[in-house]
């Protein structure tokens, strides 16, 4: 069995979605403990679960990504081997708890990339791999990684891709309030303005929610 104790993922869909897997696996071991979208209430975050945290020994970092590289497409897993962020700081993953959950499913390691704005054009994800040499991007991974790793926990990350370099995403930044919740009607007006690219978004997403689902259920069952 993977010795994780807690699970940290976005709030929402992909929160949603890890605990939709661990209820078919009948699990009720784990903590789940969803954070906001990106890092702006990171320390608010911590100091809201500081009990959680105090007791958590090995934390496993989920949710969706984006690819930065060809090789990776929509509903591709990625394990995290180490993350950067835009000043170029990397971090690397605890190595024992990584190997442990790609012995238990054969999953690509990558560099990551952590932004702290949405990226939705696919030729600036582009760009930002042969700046940064990484293959996936999140929003949140870099910033938590060093906060638990400060606090001497082991963290190891596990990413669902669900947007590739195939196309542009609608541009949601406007739609990501300060509490790091996506705001329902700024999301709609930003997918009325580019439909393509909301039709995009939309299919990927579902499928990497579905994913997500199916791996957290096959990690713990």
């Amino acid at each position: 069995m993977i010795p994780i104790d807690t699970i940290v993922v976005p709030q929402g869909a992909e929160y949603q979605a890890v605990c939709r897997g661990l209820k078919k696996a009948n699990c009720d071991r784990l903590k789940v403990l969803p954070i906001p979208i990106g890092t702006k209430k990171i320390e608010q975050t911590l100091a809201d679960y500081s009990w959680e945290l105090i007791k958590a020994q090995n934390i496993l970092i989920m949710g969706l990504c984006g690819s930065l590289s060809p090789k990776y497409s929509v509903g591709d897993l990625v394990l995290y081997q180490s993350c950067c962020n835009l000043d170029g700081a990397e971090i690397n993953l605890h190595k024992e708890l990584t190997t442990k959950i790609q012995q238990r499913r054969s999953i690509d390691l990558v560099t990551g990339l952590t932004s702290d704005r949405l990226i939705c054009r696919a030729r600036e994800k582009l760009q930002l791999s042969k700046t940064y040499l990484a293959s996936v991007l999140d929003m949140e991974g870099y910033d938590y990684m060093k906060k638990f790793q400060q606090r001497n926990i082991n963290v190891a990350m596990l990413r669902v891709v669900s947007d590739d370099l195939t196309g542009d995403i609608p541009d949601l930044s406007q739609a990501i309030d300060e509490e790091g919740n996506l705001k329902t009607l700024s999301m709609a007006i930003a997918f009325f303005k580019q439909p393509l690219a909301a039709t995009r978004l939309i299919k990927g997403s579902l499928k990497g929610l579905k994913i997500l689902e199916q791996i957290t259920y096959q990690l713990v069952e």
